[in-house]
């Protein structure tokens, strides 16, 4: 572990010394061999923080003996405690979390002046040991707080927490995932269908002769959507062609019969002015057989002829009703036809719905299926289709408060930082 001393002071000396003639007299080479032991210095700004090891020296320049005295009482090792600071003898509580070494060391001289009502402030030398730790949490395989050194990455620190969590099942459950995936893609698919299907039967529902209907506009740019559309576009056309083709040979009936009726109805004007006239005749021919001046037989034809025209009639008359009722037979089977194909239109519909929800069920057991795998054995992912992707972030402290920032695996990190791991499955097809 890289140690470093970020400050040394001593007291400036009493105007009547000379800095050089005090190393001389004094022996102060000692405390010029102490420093030259101590490990470089980190950057002066870096703060301290909760679980920081110090390890604190302090001398005293006594002016009047022209000596340095060493504390050894006060030196070793020290941690910054969870109020941010540290218990020294004599001085008791001194706060460190936020502050520089430089800035502790000045801060422990002048409490033990001021403590011990010493002439001389007493120099201290805050080394910094050891870094507080990082933390590892999330989908590591060992969760937990691991020693902080310069340059340490995310990456690194996963390392250090060994790797990617791997659980004992995650095979059985990687093949399960893929199961679960795999149906849920011919799921997806489904339902798809079921949602053009459904704006289809929507706009048959509302004319049952429309053409076309509007594409959902929640599928657009989904894949084979143009396909779906093409397909029911042609489920549509054909039934409405079927649909036009039986209306129009209806309607085609109901002419025909109409001009009959015309045609039936101009036969029986016709013929009933034939008998009229045969009647007239028939009046005539009986008044000269009264006179005896026609013979029966005359008078028989006659009235055999007139029987004939009146039975003509008759058929006319009959032949006329038969057509009127084929006509309000036709319009009952146009209207019979329409009626059936909105039930055939409202029962599929139905039909839709209801399997829409089937298979909206089947999907939302199929993704808790994998949620579940996931939470068991979250590395399975990785191998499942569409693979996941690991996320990484930092929880970081700053100026009291916490933060979380995004990472990846080259993000440098800094002591007390919380690496959150994190295995994220391929999105699941969006359902709309």
């Amino acid at each position: 572990m890289r140690k470093t001393v970020l400050t040394i002071r001593f007291p400036r000396p009493s105007a009547g010394f000379a800095l050089s003639g005090m190393l001389l007299r004094t022996g102060i080479a000692s405390a010029a061999l102490f420093l030259q032991l101590m490990p470089l210095a980190q950057a002066a700004d870096y703060q301290l923080g909760t679980m920081d090891k110090l390890r604190i020296k302090v001398v005293e320049w006594q002016t009047a003996a022209g000596a340095v005295r060493d504390w050894n009482g006060l030196g070793g090792d020290y941690l910054v405690g969870p109020a941010g600071t540290i218990s020294l003898p004599f001085v008791g509580e001194v706060p460190a979390a936020g502050k520089t070494t430089s800035e502790v060391a000045a801060a422990i001289g002048e409490a033990l002046q001021q403590t011990l009502g010493l002439p001389d402030k007493p120099s201290a030398s805050v080394e910094l040991a050891e870094f507080r730790p990082v933390f590892v949490a999330g989908d590591a395989a060992t969760p937990g707080s691991y020693p902080f050194a310069p340059g340490l990455t995310v990456l690194k620190a996963v390392s250090l927490a060994g790797g990617l969590h791997r659980a004992d099942s995650s095979q059985r459950v990687e093949r399960d995932m893929i199961n679960a995936r795999g149906d849920e893609t011919v799921l997806v698919a489904s339902r798809n269908r079921l949602i053009v299907r459904r704006a289809r039967l929507t706009a048959e529902a509302a004319n049952a002769e429309a053409e076309s209907f509007e594409p959902p506009a929640e599928l657009k740019g989904v894949a084979d959507f143009d396909s779906m559309l093409s397909d029911e576009q042609a489920i549509m056309s054909t039934r409405t062609k079927r649909l036009r083709l039986q209306l129009e040979s209806i309607e085609d009936l109901k002419r025909l019969l109409q001009s009959q009726i015309v045609a039936l109805e101009k036969k029986v004007v016709s013929q009933n002015r034939q008998i009229e006239l045969t009647r007239q005749e028939q009046s005539n021919v009986g008044t000269l057989s009264d006179r005896g001046l026609v013979v029966n037989s005359r008078v028989m034809s006659v009235e055999r002829t007139l029987a004939e025209m009146e039975s003509k009639v008759l058929d006319y008359e009959t032949a006329l009703l038969q057509a009127k009722q084929d006509i309000v037979e036709a319009n009952q089977r146009a209207i019979d036809l329409q009626n059936d194909r909105e039930a055939e239109i409202a029962q599929q519909r139905q039909t839709a719905e209801a399997d829409l929800k089937g298979v909206d069920l089947k999907i939302a057991m199929n993704r808790g299926l994998v949620a579940e795998a996931l939470a068991r054995a979250p590395e399975a992912a990785l191998n499942a289709p569409g693979g996941a992707v690991i996320r990484y972030a930092i929880v970081r402290e700053s100026d009291g408060k916490t933060a979380e920032l995004a990472a990846d695996e080259n993000t440098k990190l800094l002591p007390g930082d919380v690496v959150k791991v994190t295995l994220v499955p391929a999105p699941a097809p969006a359902l709309n």
